[in-house]
Formats: C-alpha cells, sequence, structure tokens
C-alpha cells in the first residue's frame, strides 16, 4: 500500500485528513481512481520524494492546519475561494516558510529514514498511533508513515522482531518480554512512551446478568488479547482477589480483539477482559454486558504503548526522535476530552477501526451504555498520558512472575529502567512544553492493597493465589 500522508496544504481540492471520503489510495482502496489535484504554489505537485522535500511539505502542512485550526473543511474552501498561490502569499507574509523550514532542520538533524512502516491493532488503545496518521502528526516532523493495521499480538511481535515495522503499538508488558526471551527469541526492545491509561473493561455474555459476583464465575471460559498484556494481569488479579484462581476454577483463552463480540455471541466465551471499541461494540450488539471498567480495579493503570527495537532507535536517532515527538504530541492531542469527537471520526474508517463512530465516541467521550439498561458518564474511561513509569514496568515484571511466566531471579528495577525509556519521554514532553514527571516511580493502590516498588519479592510473596 502507498502512504499518500505528505498532501498539498495549498491544494482546495486535496484532502490532509484520511478519512471515509477522502478519496486517496490509502482510505478508497486500490481500484479507486486517483484523487483530482488542483493548481499548486509548490513544484511538489504529488507526494514529495525525499527527506528535505517531505520535511518542507511536512512544515508547510503543519503551519497551514494550524492557521485554520485543523478545520479541513474550511481550508480547502478558502483555498478554492482565494486560489493557492493567493492563500500561499497571505499566510507568507505574517509567517516566514523558508526561516521556519530552515530553523527545524536545524534542531532535528537530517533523518536517516522518512518512510515508516508502523503497526498497529484496530483497538482505541491505539488512538494516539492510529490518529497521527489523518490528522498529520507524523507529517508534522517530516515523516511519511504506513500505519498497518495488523490482526492481532502475536503477529505484531513478530513482524516487530523480523524488521517488517519499523514501530508497533504493543501492549506494555510486550516489550518487557521479548527483551527478557519469554515467549520470544530474546531482543533489546524499547518502550518510550505509554499510548493509553485505563480504557478496558470486563464484559458478560448477557446471559449472566444474574451472576455479578465474580465467585459465581468457576467454570466460566474468558478471552484475553494476549498472555503478555494488562488485561490477562487485570483479570487475573480481579479473580484472584475474589478468591478465584485463574488457573484453577476459570478457562482464560487468547482471543484476537476483533473476535472477542463473535465468540461472545457464538458462546465460546462467558466474557472477556478486552481492549475497546470491543467492549462497547458487545453492548451495541446487545450480546454483553460492561460488568466494570478496568479503571475501578487500578485507577491509572498503563495498557498500550509505542515500542521499537534498540536496533532501530540506535541506527536511526534522529528519526527515532522524530518518531517519538509525534507519538507524544498525539498522545497529548488525544488527552484533551475537546479532540474526542473530531478523534473519533477520524479512526473510525476501514483502514483504522472499522467501526461506527458512535461506538468509539461512547468509548473516547465516556458517555456510553452499559448494556444494563443505564447511561454512564465516565469522562476518563480511557485517557492518554505517554510517560512510561519505571514503577509501572516493575509491577508488571511482579505479575509475569506470580503467574510463572517468568522465573528465577529478576533484576525488576534494572529491567524496568532499561526497557522503558522514561528520560527520552521526559525530554520529548518537555521540548514540546508538555509537562513531565520529575521522577519516575510511584506507588499504587490497586484494589486496596499497596504496590511499593522497592519490595517487589515480597509484594508477590503476599498474594494467596499464585503459581510462583
Amino acid at each position: 500500500m502507498t502512504t499518500k500522508s505528505l498532501g498539498n496544504p495549498f491544494d482546495g481540492d486535496q484532502s490532509l485528513i484520511h478519512a471515509k471520503h477522502c478519496g486517496c489510495h490509502d482510505c478508497v482502496g486500490a481500484d479507486a481512481p486517483a484523487p483530482r489535484t488542483g493548481p499548486s504554489v509548490s513544484s511538489l505537485e504529488t507526494a514529495p520524494e525525499g527527506s528535505e522535500a517531505m520535511l518542507d511539505r511536512a512544515i508547510e502542512s503543519a503551519v497551514v492546519r494550524s492557521v485554520f485550526g485543523h478545520d479541513d473543511h474550511t481550508r480547502r474552501s478558502f483555498m478554492k475561494l482565494v486560489g493557492s498561490g493567493t492563500a500561499a502569499a497571505m499566510i507568507g507574509s505574517f509567517f516566514p516558510l523558508d526561516k521556519a523550514k530552515a530553523a527545524v532542520k536545524e534542531s532535528m538533524g537530517k533523518l536517516e529514514k522518512t518512510k515508516l512502516k508502523v503497526g498497529f491493532v484496530p483497538i482505541t488503545c491505539a488512538t494516539p498511533i492510529i490518529m497521527a496518521h489523518p490528522l498529520g502528526f507524523y507529517e508534522k516532523y517530516g515523516l511519511d508513515v504506513e500505519v498497518i493495521k495488523t490482526a492481532g499480538w502475536a503477529v505484531a511481535r513478530d513482524k516487530s522482531l523480523a524488521r517488517e515495522y519499523d514501530a508497533s503499538h504493543m501492549l506494555t508488558p510486550m516489550p518487557l518480554a521479548m527483551s527478557m526471551g519469554a515467549g520470544s527469541t530474546p531482543e533489546p526492545f524499547i518502550m518510550p512512551a505509554v499510548e493509553n491509561i485505563n480504557g478496558q473493561a470486563i464484559v458478560l455474555h448477557v446471559d449472566h446478568k444474574d451472576k455479578r459476583d465474580p465467585k459465581q464465575w468457576k467454570g466460566f471460559k474468558f478471552g484475553v488479547p494476549f498472555e503478555y498484556s494488562m488485561h490477562n494481569f487485570l483479570l487475573r488479579y480481579y479473580l484472584a482477589e475474589n478468591g478465584v484462581d485463574p488457573d484453577q476454577d476459570v478457562q482464560i483463552r487468547v482471543v484476537p480483539p476483533p473476535e472477542m463480540v463473535a465468540n461472545l455471541r457464538a458462546g465460546n466465551l462467558d466474557g472477556y477482559l478486552s481492549p475497546d471499541p470491543f467492549n462497547q461494540r458487545a453492548v451495541w450488539e446487545k450480546v454483553g454486558f460492561i460488568h466494570m471498567l478496568t479503571k475501578d480495579i487500578w485507577e491509572g493503570h498503563p495498557c498500550c504503548a509505542f515500542a521499537c527495537s534498540q536496533q532501530f532507535a540506535t541506527e536511526n536517532p534522529n528519526t527515532y526522535t522524530a518518531l517519538l515527538k509525534a507519538i507524544v504530541d498525539a498522545t497529548n492531542y488525544s488527552q484533551n476530552l475537546d479532540n474526542r469527537k473530531e478523534i473519533s471520526a477520524a479512526i473510525a474508517p476501514k483502514n483504522y477501526l472499522n467501526q461506527p463512530v458512535p461506538v468509539i465516541e461512547q468509548v473516547l467521550t465516556g458517555r456510553y451504555a452499559d448494556g444494563l439498561g443505564s447511561v454512564q458518564n465516565v469522562p476518563d474511561r480511557i485517557d492518554f498520558d505517554p510517560f512510561p513509569w519505571h514503577s509501572m514496568g516493575v509491577w508488571i515484571l511482579t505479575q509475569m512472575k506470580r503467574w510463572g511466566y517468568i522465573e528465577g531471579e529478576v533484576d525488576y528495577k534494572g529491567i524496568a529502567e532499561q526497557v522503558y525509556l522514561a528520560s527520552d519521554c521526559r525530554k520529548i514532553m518537555e521540548e514540546l512544553g508538555y509537562p513531565a514527571p520529575d521522577r519516575t516511580y510511584e506507588q499504587y493502590t490497586i484494589m486496596g492493597k499497596t504496590f511499593d516498588y522497592n519490595e517487589p519479592e515480597a509484594y508477590i510473596n503476599s498474594f494467596p493465589i499464585r503459581r510462583a
């Protein structure tokens, strides 16, 4: 698939937002006719070639988008009304584009690569990685990124290990597991940014509305999207705290997120702890109800992240920095509740989530039907915060050890600090003008139990239900 994300911002016939009706190859398919192109003030009549030209186009696009408040309809109408040449002259009269291009290039350094492949699993946790494509955050930093829809986490891991992806949307436990060789060959992977916090739920089949007490779930079959996932570890934690052994009393199966609802409907699952929009989609299709949001298990828990191999970051330091800037910038934009409806529409099309906009809006805005006859209003049902706390990594490692996914002595802090690159994220956040924590560890209270990151083994041994 050819990526055409760097559209000419002075062309009134060309959309800069990849959505259902934008007309580009990516969004309507390979058999669609090429979109019309109007007059252009730039010599780059089509997608720019070469890193210098791409960066010039990216800066032009960022400035024009900003002038029109990211309202692409208004931009296009204005360009058609006054003409591209006049528009460029007007913008150039109060914003020195040439000086801006020179300053950005000097500060960023030459990008080693500009065309990148970034994988994503089609869930709302990946919102910043996905929306950075149609809303222009990659091109803002001189990158031409092809975001590739991926069937599930095992595929994302394997394609990342095989270098088919330059970077990928991953679950927060995955870079830890991959670096340690848990579930795959060991390969140093780094996670410089979290994508979302909260944003998951436990869903049960509508036939189980009379079984709200987890002690009634013995014999149930549950789905999780991957073994090395917060979903698996949060479900296990919740079950065990309610006296249910997740390995003895229930079955936990790995099911790709897009297949969750179908398996629930078919009776293959009694419930699941899944990423959205598939929790809300179960309610939408009247086959499931939301038993509990995961924020009510652990408020502010991490879920998904942006990750890449250590090799990619080492060999392409300027490209890595530009890509991380795009992700952190998009994550901050996603954090603003005022932007959530715009984002819902941007990520709904077939090449992204392929979901009805109202389903995505219910997740991102937090105003949603729970499947039990009520409409809930929980603005932080899902939130977005890029900072990769080392204490989060330590907690995840304790659960991997608790349930037998890793064995022997574990250097909890050493591994967390090697994989979760909090210093890289803090530096980018500060450069972009966003507030950043001045520490990397904090304590958590999860279902009333305090987690002390300084005593990981004691924490594991405090649980009566465990494998370790």
